[in-house]
């Protein structure tokens, strides 16, 4: 197991397996020493988690928990493309999109939902710059899809 996975570990978490893509795309793509996942829902066991907007069927305390497993979802898509975590270099951005009402100004702190966890997993690698949009839907009515720009050490040659 990795650092990142461990220090997870310590907190009663673990990476799970990738989701399944709901549509035509794959989760993650290494580019050069990037890897950019695709936007993660809080898929958890193949169902999401919560349905609904923020601020209305769902609350901050629930989009909160949702950006956490979106973190870990986008985390396993990493580890898909790189194979061991210890080659995190940085989290260098992260996106995070919150589908809720046209009152809810929320948003960044339901997006330190994942941004926090990051920063557990990963400690100085894990601090990042990010943007927290509100968004009026999202795909299978999540509530919360957050990606990640990760870089990476260089590929052995």
């Amino acid at each position: 197991m990795s650092a990142a996975e461990d220090r997870l570990a310590e907190l009663g978490l673990s990476v799970p397996d990738v989701p399944a893509p709901v549509a035509s795309y794959v989760p993650a793509v290494r580019s050069g020493n990037h890897v950019f996942t695709s936007g993660q829902l809080p898929m958890s066991g193949g169902e999401l988690s919560v349905t609904g907007k923020v601020g209305g069927e769902v609350s901050a305390e629930e989009a909160y928990a949702c950006a956490q497993q979106c973190a870990l979802n986008a985390i396993a898509a990493v580890k898909s493309v790189i194979g061991d975590l210890d080659k995190v270099v940085r989290i260098v951005k992260v996106v995070a999109f919150v589908s809720s009402t046209p009152d809810f100004t929320g948003q960044p702190q339901v997006a330190n939902g994942a941004s926090e966890l990051l920063g557990q997993a990963f400690g100085e690698a894990g601090l990042h710059a990010r943007s927290a949009v509100g968004v009026p839907s999202l795909p299978l009515d999540a509530p919360v899809e957050v990606e990640l720009l990760v870089e990476v050490a260089p590929e052995a040659s």
